[in-house]
């Protein structure tokens, strides 16, 4: 499951979660993208931070496992490299790529699409506002909507709003303990 992740928050472990289990997988890895080729990485936060943050995010899960590929390589993080540095280190493992709605409908626009839907099976969920219509293959899976998203989180830390469920308490502390996002 890659993504910005700036926060993690709810929406995402409930989306790793249902997927883990409709699928039957043995672990859904959580990987922060260093620069997001799709668009621009708000909040001033850095690479560590996101990595500690969804460190935190899904900790006590032992089925969830943070992937670092992305940012370890820096630059623009093109899924197809990605997975083609996965599939080298893991020759014998199959991938899912985890994604929302919102990707699903922009997947036309992804690095080589053509040659990435051949190597890894794609695993959509529907999210508020967005369509799943897409020609490439992708596999629905049902999730509880929750209509919540980074940016949404990022301007009630800076409004100094609750983000009490609405974010792993860890997540919350490590915000509030840093300062991120305007957050006090």
């Amino acid at each position: 499951m890659g993504g910005t992740f700036n926060p993690p928050h709810i929406g995402h472990l409930v989306i790793a979660n249902e997927v883990l289990h409709a699928l039957d997988l043995d672990e859904v890895r959580f990987m922060p993208n260093s620069v997001p080729p799709h668009k621009k990485l708000d909040g001033h936060v850095s690479d560590e931070e996101r990595l500690r943050m969804t460190e935190l995010a899904i900790k006590g899960n032992e089925l969830f496992r943070l992937e670092t590929v992305e940012i370890n390589r820096a630059g623009v993080s093109y899924t197809i490299d990605t997975m083609r540095e996965l599939m080298m280190k893991e020759p014998d493992a199959s991938f899912y790529f985890i994604i929302g709605a919102d990707m699903i409908e922009y997947l036309p626009n992804w690095q080589e699409i053509d040659e990435l839907v051949q190597m890894i099976n794609f695993v959509g969920v529907k999210r508020p506002g967005y369509s799943t219509e897409t020609p490439y293959r992708v596999t629905l899976i049902e999730t509880p909507e929750i209509h919540l998203s980074s940016t949404i989180l990022r301007k009630r830390a800076a409004n100094g709003d609750s983000l009490l469920y609405l974010l792993p308490d860890g997540v919350i502390r490590y915000i509030e303990e840093n300062g991120l996002y305007g957050a006090e």
